[in-house]
């Protein structure tokens, strides 16, 4: 089992630390490996409800690291497109497309990669001490794991173009002005506040969760009625859930919810 990423289990939750933090957890093939098997056992385990995402030390995730590549030259240039479409890109789908939510604990820097995929979690919180670059442009590279597509939509067009073209710091309190993330909290209690989400998350109605999920996600790329006409099907399908009927259930008899994710 590696140690490049850390697997804690805490009741439905599933915990992942990034755990490479000399490196400030930067990606090499084995973390990216590691994260993937985690979070396939995650998919693949109905007892998780919920998934935690953070990283060890003093940052959350650097992105690449580029002592993990070939070095440069003319004649034998690397192939970027490469390690996106073996490693990122699945990495990104997985976080947008888990039919579990999935809390990310943004502690320090998320640079570059690391950033975006912070921001592909669902629910993003961030230490007051934490920061965002798009740090692509200064190495002279394009935002990827989803940046180009992520930012725009979070932030707006105009505020997107300059933090990819200019690579500058974003703190914690500018991305929750901007609706960049969630949330800001004090150092001390990110993880207190960021298990405590997790837990709430993990014993609510899993199911219709994945639902929203998978609507929310939908509407970016369909008009009006396509999005009504996949309301109306998942809507269904929510209907029939085991946890509707206790929904229903708990607020008819003035009781709190026992939801168990079906």
């Amino acid at each position: 089992m590696s140690e490049t990423v850390l697997v804690a289990r805490r009741g439905g939750v599933l915990e992942l630390t990034l755990n490479r933090p000399d490196k400030l957890n930067a990606f090499n093939e084995e973390m990216h490996a590691a994260l993937a098997r985690a979070l396939a056992q995650a998919a693949a385990d109905e007892s998780v409800r919920a998934v935690l995402l953070t990283g060890a030390g003093r940052g959350f995730c650097a992105g690449q690291d580029l002592a993990d590549r070939a070095v440069a030259d003319d004649d034998n240039p690397p192939d970027l497109g490469a390690t996106l479409e073996r490693w990122y890109n699945p990495l990104i789908r997985r976080l947008r497309t888990l039919d579990k939510p999935v809390v990310c604990a943004v502690n320090g820097v998320a640079a570059g990669a690391g950033a975006n995929i912070a921001l592909a979690c669902d629910i993003v919180l961030a230490a007051r001490s934490a920061s965002f670059i798009q740090a692509f442009a200064r190495i002279g590279l394009v935002p990827d794991s989803g940046g180009t597509w992520l930012l725009p939509r979070l932030v707006g067009e105009a505020r997107a173009r300059a933090l990819a073209l200019l690579g500058e710091k974003v703190t914690a309190e500018q991305a929750e002005a901007w609706g960049m993330i969630w949330k800001v909290v004090d150092d001390e209690r990110l993880m207190e506040e960021a298990r405590a989400l997790a837990d709430r998350l993990a014993a609510g109605p899993t199911r219709g969760f994945a639902l929203i999920k998978r609507a929310l996600l939908a509407s970016w790329s369909q008009d009006l009625d396509a999005q009504l006409d996949l309301e109306r099907d998942l809507q269904r399908e929510a209907g029939r859930s085991q946890d509707y009927r206790e929904g229903v259930r708990a607020f008819m008899e003035k009781r709190p919810p026992r939801f168990v994710g079906r």
